[in-house]
């Protein structure tokens, strides 16, 4: 049977700090071949071994706050003090090609993305088997300083209460769980109504209507 074409769908995968979005993120990029990150704009400096346009497009403050008076970019935050931002174009021809993109944001992002492209964006929030085990990861990537930590502890209790943004909530405990659970998330967006244009001719065809 000839593949149907439908319409790309955009994945936002949120959490607080330390509650292993990004690792979630890694999983199903290499498991879903069809999936493709979104690669965000920030005016925070590159970190080692990031590269342009393929971790981030690193931009200047000055470029940034032009970029939103144009609506060049669908949402933006500032987060700890940088700006974060999704490029429109990329995003909007992506949809219309059929193909899925994974955000790695937060709760407002995944507002404004839902605002600027309703219907398009399925929304999965993270949560940490408890606020102890959030500050346990949190010390073993051995990458903040004690005082960060407790501004992003801070911080994730304020994430957490926008859990009822979102289309799912998955507590991760097992990491591997939580993949599948996410995966199958991906799986039924894929086949909801709204996304196969190609539907009510394929049926009318099926009913000889």
């Amino acid at each position: 049977m000839t593949m149907l074409s439908r319409r790309g769908l955009c994945l936002v995968l949120s959490a607080p700090s330390g509650a292993g979005k990004s690792s979630v993120s890694r999983a199903l990029l290499e498991r879903e071949p069809e999936l493709r990150l979104s690669v965000s704009a920030t005016t925070r400096q590159p970190r080692p071994g990031e590269q342009e346009g393929v971790h981030y497009f690193f931009r200047e403050h000055a470029e940034f706050q032009r970029m939103i008076a144009a609506n060049e970019l669908l949402e933006h935050a500032e987060v700890f003090g940088r700006c974060y931002g999704t490029p429109r174009a990329a995003v909007e021809a992506a949809l219309a090609a059929g193909r899925d993109v994974l955000f790695d944001i937060d709760w407002q992002g995944h507002r404004l993305l839902r605002a600027a492209l309703p219907g398009d964006v399925l929304g999965v929030f993270l949560l940490p088997p408890s606020l102890a085990e959030l500050e346990r990861r949190l010390h073993g990537r051995g990458q903040d300083s004690a005082e960060e930590i407790a501004r992003r502890m801070h911080a994730a209790q304020d994430e957490i209460s926008h859990y009822g943004d979102f289309d799912h909530v998955l507590v991760n405990e097992d990491f591997h769980h939580t993949v599948d659970r996410v995966r199958a998330v991906l799986h039924a967006g894929r086949c909801a109504r709204a996304r196969l244009p190609w539907l009510p001719g394929f049926v009318g065809g099926l009913l000889g209507t």
